[in-house]
């Protein structure tokens, strides 16, 4: 299940960077929000034992849980 969330976050992120660049263009299309979109679903996210560690990682967790 994993795998085809990884799989499908990665073919939405090459969508949307290909509207962004698009986008740059074409004054129809918002090119900065879809590179920025792309750019997030290809980011690797942060693992939750990275939140343990960092300084401000018990403030992260609180946020994220609530």
């Amino acid at each position: 299940m994993e795998k085809e969330l990884s799989g499908v976050r990665i073919l939405l992120g090459i969508i949307f960077i290909i509207l962004g660049v698009l986008g740059l263009f074409l004054p129809i299309l918002q090119g900065i929000l879809f590179l920025i979109l792309g750019a997030g679903f290809l980011g690797y996210p942060i693992p939750e034992r990275y939140l343990n560690k960092i300084r401000f990682g018990r403030s992260l967790k609180t946020k994220k849980t609530k």
